[in-house]
Parts: C-alpha cells; sequence; structure tokens
C-alpha cells in the first residue's frame, strides 16, 4: 500500500454501525410514538419466524482505560448492580407488553462497559429474567464481553449454564508501555487464564481484541501482540484500528498526548504486518476489523452468505429486529433506529415511570433503504448489486461516477449492475461506502464528527 494513497484517503469517516449513520439521524421527526409502531410492525411481520436480537449494555467499570470510546460510569461501588439489573428487566418488560406475545430471541450479546463488573450471582440473575417470559430460538447464540483481570471461572460457568458459548476478551497490546498509556494494566498470564478457563468449560467461540495504532505503539508490539495471541489461538480475533475521538469522549481520551500517537503510514504498516502474521496463522478477514480460523461461526457465517452487521459490529446470524437494554443502548427495528438516554439517573427515573428511555433516533425513508442495503453488502461481503429499477436511481448514477477514481486507484471494480472491492481497498472499505452515503454528501460536517478511516 503506497503512502500516496493512505494520504490520500486517510479522512475522518463512520464505522457504518448503521445507516443513516448517528449524526445524520433527523431527530425531529423522530418519535417515541413511531420508534414504538415500527418495532410492532417488524415483529409482527416476521420476528416470530426469524427471531429477535437483544443487546445489553452494563456501564460500570472499576477504572478508566483512555482507548475506550464506550458509554460508561466509573466506580467500585458494586451496590449498583441490582438496582441497574432490575431497571433493565423493567425495560425489557414494557418491550414484551408492547409486543403482545413471547419474543424468540436469537441473539443475545452483553457489553459495556465491564459486564464482568457484575457478580455471577447478579448476572445469573439479570439473564434468568429476560429468559423469563421469552422463547429461545432453535438456533441462537449467546455472548458477552469479559475483562481477562476480573473474569472469573464462576462468571464463565455461570453464563455457560445459560447458555452461553460466545465471549470475548479485551486484549488490546501486550506492550507494558502501551499499557500504562491506556491505563489497562493486563499482563499475558491473565488472558491465558480466561482463555484456557472458557475452553475447558466448554466456549466454543472464544475471542481476543487487539488495537493497532495506540499511543507509544510501534510495529514489532504489534506482531509482539499476535505471536503471543496466535499461543492462546483465539477462534476469532477482531485487530480494530484505534478510534481517536477526544473531542466526543472527553478526558477519557486524553491520558497521553498526541504526538504519542502513530502516524498515519505507521498505522498501515501496522495493519498490514498484522494482517500478514494472522493470515499465516490460518485467520482469514471477515468482513472489516475481524479474522476468524475456519471452524468459527462467523467464518461459516462468510461462507454461506448470512454474514450481518449491526451495532453490535458483526454477527454471524441476521435478525431485522435489534432491541437495546440499559442506558446508552440502540435498538434497530429495520424501519428506525432508537438510542437510550445515557446516564443512569435518568434512564433508571424513566423505566419507574413506566416510560421506554429513549432520547433520539430516526425512521428510514426508501432512500435510506436502499442506501443501507449497499452499506450493509459492502461492509459484509466487499460487494453490491443493484437491479435495473435501482440504476435508474438517479443518485445511484453520481454515486458511481463520483467512484470512478477509486476505481482508477485499484481499490474497487465496477460492473454494469455491480461493484466488487478488490483486495487492495479492503482497508479502504470505509470510504468506499462514504460514495455511497448520500446524507454525508449533501451535509459535511462543520466538525468533525468521526475517527479517521486509516
Amino acid at each position: 500500500m503506497n503512502k500516496h494513497l493512505i494520504k490520500k484517503y486517510n479522512v475522518p469517516g463512520p464505522r457504518y454501525t448503521s445507516y443513516p449513520t448517528v449524526p445524520y439521524w433527523e431527530n425531529d421527526t423522530f418519535s417515541l410514538i413511531r420508534w414504538k409502531q415500527s418495532l410492532k410492525q417488524r415483529f409482527l411481520e416476521n420476528s416470530t419466524e426469524e427471531g429477535i436480537s437483544l443487546y445489553i449494555h452494563l456501564p460500570f467499570c472499576e477504572s478508566m482505560c483512555t482507548f475506550c470510546g464506550c458509554n460508561k460510569r466509573i466506580t467500585k461501588k458494586h451496590e449498583v448492580e441490582v438496582p441497574y439489573i432490575k431497571s433493565v428487566l423493567k425495560e425489557w418488560k414494557l418491550y414484551r407488553e408492547l409486543f403482545g406475545q413471547r419474543p424468540v430471541i436469537k441473539e443475545l450479546h452483553i457489553g459495556g462497559g465491564t459486564p464482568t463488573f457484575f457478580s455471577p450471582e447478579n448476572l445469573e440473575f439479570l439473564i434468568v429474567g429476560i429468559l423469563r417470559g421469552s422463547h429461545i430460538a432453535e438456533e441462537y447464540e449467546f455472548s458477552f464481553e469479559g475483562h481477562p483481570n476480573n473474569t472469573t471461572e464462576e462468571h464463565l460457568k455461570v453464563l455457560f449454564d445459560l447458555g452461553f458459548r460466545r465471549v470475548s476478551f479485551g486484549v488490546q497490546d501486550y506492550n507494558e508501555t502501551v499499557q500504562k498509556a491506556i491505563r489497562r494494566i493486563q499482563p499475558f498470564e491473565n488472558v491465558e487464564r480466561v482463555t484456557k478457563l472458557a475452553r475447558k468449560i466448554g466456549y466454543t467461540s472464544i475471542g481476543h481484541d487487539l488495537i493497532f495504532g495506540l499511543p507509544f505503539q510501534t510495529v514489532d508490539d504489534v506482531k509482539h501482540t499476535i505471536e503471543k495471541t496466535r499461543l492462546l489461538n483465539p477462534d476469532r480475533i477482531a485487530f480494530y484500528s484505534y478510534a481517536h475521538v477526544p473531542w466526543i469522549k472527553g478526558n477519557g481520551q486524553r491520558g497521553f498526548d498526541e504526538a504519542d500517537l502513530p502516524k498515519a503510514h505507521q498505522k498501515q504498516e501496522m495493519y498490514q504486518n498484522g494482517k500478514q502474521l494472522l493470515e499465516e496463522n490460518h485467520y482469514s478477514e471477515i468482513g472489516m476489523d475481524h479474522f476468524a480460523l475456519r471452524t468459527d461461526s462467523l467464518y461459516q457465517a462468510v461462507d454461506e452468505k448470512r454474514l450481518h452487521r449491526n451495532f453490535m459490529g458483526y454477527t454471524a446470524s441476521k435478525t431485522q429486529l435489534m432491541v437495546g437494554l440499559g442506558v446508552s443502548a440502540i435498538g434497530d427495528s429495520w424501519y428506525g433506529f432508537a438510542q437510550n438516554v445515557k446516564g443512569v439517573e435518568e434512564y433508571r427515573s424513566l423505566i419507574d415511570n413506566n416510560i421506554l428511555p429513549v432520547f433520539r433516533g430516526h425512521i428510514l425513508n426508501e432512500e435510506d433503504v436502499i442506501i443501507r442495503k449497499h452499506i450493509l453488502n459492502l461492509m459484509c461481503k466487499f460487494s453490491t448489486q443493484w437491479s435495473a429499477e435501482e440504476g435508474r436511481f438517479s443518485e445511484l448514477a453520481d454515486v458511481l461516477i463520483q467512484l470512478k477514481e477509486m476505481e482508477s486507484d485499484g481499490l474497487l471494480e465496477i460492473g454494469s449492475d455491480h461493484l466488487k472491492i478488490t483486495t487492495k481497498g479492503i482497508p479502504f472499505v470505509r470510504n468506499i461506502c462514504m460514495g455511497f452515503d448520500l446524507r454525508l454528501k449533501r451535509k459535511r460536517p462543520e466538525a468533525q464528527l468521526f475517527s479517521m478511516t486509516i
């Protein structure tokens, strides 16, 4: 990858866990009533057959990690656990009452924050409460995020007994200087312990999250981290570019100086070396940022053309209805999106008053649906197709004309009814999706809203 292309395309851009992206949601045309209507419509259409996804956000952490862009509450007071869980269960009850019949849960993911901040007993209390009054799909996937420093054997056993078979552990980097800068001191031995425990208990998909582009990080650090990771042979690896957005996340990402971050060309070298090492060790690239062994469900989803992307990232099964529970959680009815309030106190107050704690959202129009389809295809398959009817959509013709420059740079190939991203173009998938992003084209943000694409 030459430095000219890196310099040319290293611009701020969305990660496309949704379209439209959150800054372009039309909150003035959105309402709680419209959100409820869109949810019920999708539920009645096919969620009984297809099932629904649940994302549960547990925001508490005992300490601040400066690389983190998630919504979290820093505290060492574990008495916050039970009151918060009761609010989440009541929120879920409000959704079940809206649906009018027992939902079928196909996918459930617990994220954070630090889910393993919660005791095993309280996590059991949460999941038992969620599953009560619901059906579980014949084929389902339950997963959670574990912190290697505080995930215990009891955590793993309790969740395994409740049906969880996938767990991801945040590793980031094994260099001590990098760990100190991001305030995440985490020895290899801790990661080794929980990985082996999970495998012994019977988890069938164990993931490690690695990040490149961190402060003080070098290419050799990335190589070292991947070599150590290889010893544990996780089933899937998320290999993320660090998203430096302190203007959005505040002081949480100000634990180091801007000069301590690698330059764009250094990050690209980290990515290329990391990708090569992963492929040499039999990990296949799956969508953007993700690698998996051929035996993992994520690889199989690609092979069977089932890979899907939503606010949880890449998933091995597609559902068109996702309910987000907890502070800041985002739901997707396929016709619209809605996000919960971000403050714990406000969230609990609304729930106590039997009000769904939504504070913003977007109802998709016909154009949004077309563009979302193409962006999802590009993110999940590195290709997309359009029908003759869509081909007459004037905006699509303009998009393809503007993408000609990327075709000249060897990043993609455009046919009469399709577009395919080349191997050379995969690192630039976000840029290619931006070419389809009509809302971004029509109104460029005055301030920087997104992380850099490279």
